[in-house]
């Protein structure tokens, strides 16, 4: 078993800050103009930006429309939605209501408080979102890095009690109402993080957990991170994308292979090392050939398991 470099909670943090604006600008250039943007709704009722998300509806659109919640990563520790409007955009023209979100970020936070967030999104989702044209009972959870573990965390805790109470949740949403699940280069099992198989170490683990783990075993508590563990035949049907060179990788490998074997429904798109844009994360950025095709696919797997999507009038 090959050990890779780990890189530390504080180096992570401190690249990401500084690539933050950069990708801002990158990821937004020549903005869609197809889309209503309706942003910064505060979904928590306490003003904080970090519990603020953005509603993207094609415009146009006449029947209530499928619904995408979104994740952005960042390692749990930074990141913003701000970074993913033309992510979101660029599935939104397809024919669907996004609904793209931030949440609070580890540390001073735990795990257990960024999924009530995710769960918080979802609730207001649940209320609201038919007032701007989407359809409560059609929606589909992603993310990308860590947010796609926390999507995939939040799809599991309806048909995973145990996994629920463990984080102090109620589920907003039934099982039935989440159609699916989209994982972009996930972190969806942190078995590797421990083991050495991924750059985030034991650090990131730690750092996921109430006082940051003190007292408590570090490969039992990764259960309570890890979607794999989770997956059973009622999770929802799943899209997957990664590539070769992403250093998740074998991250999404595993959700792949823990899928198949609970005969739950995957689309998987598996890139290799000739797609040399597609690093980690790259789906972020529709400037890339590569994020078109998983878009294409992403749309595809949205109207198969939601239901055919509206096309604009």
């Amino acid at each position: 078993m090959a050990v890779v470099p780990r890189v530390p909670v504080w180096l992570w943090s401190a690249v990401m800050s500084w690539v933050a604006p950069r990708e801002l600008r990158r990821f937004n250039r020549d903005p869609i103009t197809e889309v209503d943007y309706r942003l910064d709704l505060d979904y928590a009722g306490d003003g904080l930006p970090q519990h603020r998300l953005d509603v993207l509806i094609p415009k146009g659109a006449t029947a209530p429309l499928p619904v995408y919640v979104y994740f952005h990563g960042g390692g749990w520790t930074s990141g913003d939605k701000a970074a993913l409007t033309k992510y979101c955009a660029s599935q939104a023209i397809a024919g669907m209501v996004v609904v793209n979100a931030n949440y609070r970020r580890a540390r001073p936070h735990h795990m257990g408080d960024l999924l009530e967030d995710a769960d918080a999104v979802l609730r207001w989702t649940r209320d609201h979102i038919a007032d701007h044209g989407g359809d409560p009972a059609r929606i589909v959870l992603g993310g990308d890095s860590a947010g796609g573990q926390i999507a995939a965390l939040t799809a599991a805790m309806p048909s995973s009690p145990e996994l629920a109470t463990h984080h102090g949740i109620r589920p907003a949403l039934p099982a039935a109402a989440i159609r699916g699940l989209v994982q972009h280069c996930s972190m969806a099992d942190f078995r590797l993080a421990l083991d050495g198989r991924i750059p985030m170490g034991r650090d990131f683990v730690r750092m996921l957990l109430p006082d940051r783990g003190r007292g408590t075993r570090l490969r039992d508590a990764a259960r309570y991170l890890s979607p794999v563990d989770w997956i059973g035949p009622d999770f929802p049907p799943t899209f997957i994308s990664s590539s070769s060179r992403d250093f998740l990788h074998t991250a999404s490998r595993s959700l792949h292979d823990r899928l198949r074997s609970q005969r739950v429904a995957v689309d998987a798109l598996f890139l290799g090392p000739e797609a040399r844009t597609a690093t980690h994360t790259w789906q972020q950025d529709a400037g890339h050939a590569e994020s078109a095709a998983v878009y294409r696919r992403l749309q595809a797997f949205i109207a198969r398991v939601s239901g055919p999507v509206a096309s604009p009038a």
